[in-house]
């Protein structure tokens, strides 16, 4: 049987060290997925495959073992959740019954958000789903993950683009008993941005990471939480050349600008990118243009509030091989 590789896998499936196998890739935006689809996901790894599914580092489903003659059968069987995950959160794709239209760019991964956790200060899930409507399909390799606060379970520091749940924290005097449970704790687990002085708390905007630590602690609720940011960090990644943690690009941003600077993204690839090669990660370009030019073009007509920081510099760091 003769493949195109390339086809196979624009329509996300992968190639796989059995020349005659392939593995089927299903998209979770957010990680989240009805439990509903489930069987179907059961039948298709028993009747076709080798009866295992993988779950992948980006909350995806991998199931191996698929004869290449049943990629197009198992394409239209997977079109449910193609139409529950994609279509109906708005995700611009015409025939859920052909697969999936795109693979570079990576399933937007996630927290569980402040659906379950007491840490997260946001529904992470629903900021993935938006995300991902904004960029996918897409060809370019890419890779975002959102985390619902600075514990960053979802290692966001080790994405393209890392999402970070900030909370904007509210003291209220008159509530506080002078108790300092919120000024000990922060100097514990967060980065000692409150201090206490004339039995009142202050609150070090240049150093406070929106973790929210100082509402839990409060046992009077003299701490609640204000508005709702967002920390981008950038260009973190793993592979052989030069792996690196992601570093804060903009702080205490709105959800309009991360969504817009996701969208730019894009259009800064595009103007960019080698296209000498098979394939080039986003990372390897802005070390290519510089700093300068990935910020230009990332942030054109983003709308920032006065609230908003961004860096002048970035020192990615990471070694080199040698």
């Amino acid at each position: 049987m003769s493949i195109n590789t390339k086809k196979v896998m624009k329509n996300a499936w992968r190639i796989t060290k059995d020349r005659n196998l392939t593995c089927l890739r299903i998209r979770v935006p957010g990680g989240h997925l009805p439990v509903k689809f489930f069987p179907l996901i059961q039948e298709i790894a028993d009747q076709y495959g080798n009866g295992t599914v993988h779950i992948t580092t980006r909350q995806g489903f991998e199931v191996p073992g698929i004869p290449f003659s049943k990629m197009e059968e198992i394409n239209a069987k997977i079109a449910p959740i193609i139409d529950e995950l994609e279509v109906k959160n708005d995700v611009d794709i015409n025939k859920s019954e052909k697969g999936y239209p795109a693979a570079g760019t990576r399933n937007v991964s996630s927290c569980i958000g402040n659906r379950v956790c007491p840490q997260a200060v946001f529904d992470t899930t629903s900021l993935a789903r938006d995300i991902e409507k904004t960029i996918y399909p897409n060809d370019p390799h890419v890779k975002i993950a959102v985390t619902g606060c600075p514990n960053d379970c979802i290692k966001a520091h080790m994405q393209d683009i890392g999402v970070i749940g900030q909370v904007e924290p509210v003291y209220d005097r008159t509530r506080c008993i002078a108790c300092q449970a919120c000024v000990n704790n922060c100097a514990k687990v967060s980065t000692g941005a409150l201090t206490f002085s004339n039995y009142k708390v202050k609150r070090d905007s240049k150093r406070c990471i929106g973790c929210g630590e100082c509402v839990l602690k409060c046992p009077t609720g003299a701490w609640t939480r204000g508005e709702q940011h967002y920390r981008l960090v950038i260009m973190g990644r793993t592979g052989k050349k030069n792996p690196r943690i992601a570093r804060t690009f903009m702080e205490w941003a709105d959800r309009g600008a991360v969504l817009k600077i996701c969208s730019n993204l894009y259009g800064y690839i595009d103007k960019y990118i080698d296209r000498t090669l098979p394939k080039e990660h986003v990372g390897y370009i802005v070390d290519r243009t510089g700093f300068n030019v990935f910020k230009e073009e990332v942030l054109k007509d983003v709308t920032l509030s006065s609230k908003t920081k961004v860096v002048d510099y970035i020192n990615f760091g990471g070694y080199e091989n040698r």
